[in-house]
């Protein structure tokens, strides 16, 4: 009887240890403490490049977009200047700048552009040359460093050029994104240039990786600036090929590409600011929806009563803000987004609805007030800074799917985005990440794709930055950012305890909870209980975070799911 009664005390401490979100077996990744600056990426070369700003003189925003702009070399098969990003940036004098590098659809692209005899054909969208939206990375780093950095495109640019002159070693993660899409690749004269051997073999773990062509593109904007990327020869280099290949992007679509900058959403939680990305991202929308709804649950005292309450609520509040998110997102340029998604009352009302011991059959979207009238005018990667001075930077950018489109238009070195399959194609058609998506998000000439990414910046009470954070991962961006946010907030937990910890995640369609191996099985057991879909996945994602400790020091956290590096001094 007393070794049952134990045994029931160490299940109850490891489903609570659970619910905050940390496995016993838990790495804590790579993890930094500094008192004047800190930056944290997933590979140590982009790190080191920002470090090397920051030591130099330069502020948290130079540091940002030099990371980013070397991730484009050392981890293309994840974001790259064929692709997009957003950026959030809140700088020294409090000041807050939202810059939108998200691509655009080009003039020629339609309703029904990837639907054959009524038949959607995702594969159109995916791969290919009909696939890829304007980049918009290049005018938004520009932007970004004409507003809020101190220097030139030209230096940022730097260490990418000479990681893709000089090449460097990949590593197991990359080599083998490449060998899982060494099919598509090899299709691509480009792409099969620089990803397979002499031999016709994908390049392995180990072996140096160099981008001639690549180098020069860094180089080329560098001296001649983002004319040259946009209303130059890369623009009609592309233009030729897409035109020979059954593409539809032109010259007239790259020079009539801009950079926005969009008002920040601000939100409150418990005291704190929230500080997100507005439409066409839905994370900035739903990172503060699902904080609103669960701000009517006290998750501490509930995580410490009963563990498999508390993760049921969050997974329910999760699957309420992303039906809503299926119907109501889009580009706010083009349709409108209700700006009661992220209204206090209307989170009460969904809260409402959630039962503590059974699902709730979330059948369709919520309506938000007002919601005609007051309107909004998986493979990514995360850039967080922030310096002494108070600049405080998130940059999150992708090219979509592994590798994007796949192709590589010769001569260029740059891997085009997928971002097209991030528009919803076909009504109730789930894009590369099982989203589905309605009218809002139909493909239009000139629209920006909806997107999960969602740089963040929480500020204390007094107005004090106090963390930047943002992920990768598809749909489970938006999660992550939730988990560190719920975690270090209501649960008290160190950044680094917080990124490291198990993840789970709820989508609405699929209808499940799907979370990472670690999760404890009473808690796996009990959402089977409650009515829940459950199923393991390897990784929901992968997060980069930074903190200002109660003592005053930055923490910066790579996440331990892959190999990156966090640095400051």
């Amino acid at each position: 009887m007393r070794h049952l009664h134990w045994s029931l005390l160490c299940m109850i401490f490891v489903a609570s240890w659970m619910a905050f979100g940390v496995s016993p077996e838990a790495s804590f990744g790579d993890t930094a403490t500094a008192e004047h600056f800190m930056i944290a990426t997933v590979h140590p070369l982009a790190t080191d490049a920002g470090v090397e700003v920051l030591r130099a003189g330069g502020n948290a925003v130079d540091a940002a977009v030099t990371a980013a702009l070397t991730l484009g070399v050392v981890d293309g098969e994840n974001s790259g200047i064929g692709g997009g990003c957003l950026i959030l940036i809140r700088s020294a004098d409090g000041t807050f700048t939202a810059i939108d590098g998200r691509e655009t659809a080009p003039a020629a692209a339609h309703r029904d552009m990837f639907v054959r005899d009524g038949k959607p054909q995702p594969t159109a969208s995916q791969t290919g040359p009909l696939a890829s939206g304007v980049p918009g990375a290049v005018a938004a780093y520009k932007l970004a460093l004409d507003r809020c950095g101190t220097i030139s495109l030209a230096r940022a640019l730097d260490p990418g050029a000479k990681a893709a002159a000089e090449g460097f070693v990949i590593s197991e993660s990359y080599a083998k994104a490449v060998a899982g899409e060494r099919h598509h690749l090899h299709d691509f004269p480009g792409s099969r240039a620089v990803f397979f051997r002499g031999d016709d073999k994908p390049i392995a773990a180990g072996e140096r990786l160099v981008q001639t062509d690549l180098a020069n593109t860094y180089r080329q904007i560098g001296s001649h600036g983002i004319e040259w990327f946009y209303r130059g020869e890369f623009a009609r280099t592309v233009s030729a090929w897409m035109k020979e290949h059954g593409g539809i992007l032109t010259t007239a679509d790259f020079a009539a590409y801009d950079a926005k900058l969009r008002e920040p959403i601000r939100s409150t939680y418990r005291g704190y600011e929230v500080v997100g990305f507005p439409p066409p991202s839905s994370g900035g929308v739903h990172v503060a929806q699902v904080l609103n709804i669960l701000e009517n649950f006290d998750l501490r005292e509930i995580a410490e009563r009963d563990p498999l309450e508390a993760t049921h609520l969050t997974a329910e509040a999760f699957k309420l803000a992303f039906a809503d998110r299926a119907h109501w997102l889009g580009d706010s340029d083009f349709v409108s987004v209700p700006r009661g998604l992220t209204d206090k009352q209307y989170a009460k009302q969904l809260a409402g609805k959630i039962d503590g011991r059974w699902v709730v059959d979330v059948a369709a979207h919520g309506e938000p007030p007002n919601f005609a009238q007051d309107v909004f005018g998986r493979h990514t990667t995360h850039i967080a800074a922030a310096d002494g001075a108070g600049n405080w930077v998130g940059i999150t950018a992708t090219v979509n799917t592994t590798f994007g489109s796949k192709v590589i238009v010769p001569g260029t070195g740059v891997i085009l985005n997928n971002e097209m399959d991030d528009f919803s194609i076909f009504p109730g058609m789930p894009n590369a990440f099982g989203l589905v998506g309605a009218e809002n998000n139909s493909v239009a000439a000139g629209k920006r794709p909806l997107s999960s990414m969602s740089p963040t910046i929480v500020l204390d009470s007094h107005g004090k930055p106090v963390l930047t954070v943002g992920a990768a991962g598809g749909p489970k961006i938006i999660t992550q950012v939730l988990h560190v946010i719920l975690r270090t907030i209501d649960y008290g937990q160190s950044l680094d305890l917080a990124v490291a910890g198990s993840r789970f995640h709820h989508q609405w369609r699929p209808n499940c909870v799907s979370y990472e191996k670690g999760l404890a099985e009473p808690i796996v057991d009990g959402l089977r209980t409650l009515g829940h879909n459950v199923e393991v996945v390897s990784s929901a994602g992968r997060t980069q975070a930074i903190a200002l400790r109660p003592d005053g020091k930055l923490i910066g956290v790579a996440d331990p799911r892959v190999s990156g590096k966090a640095a400051g001094e």
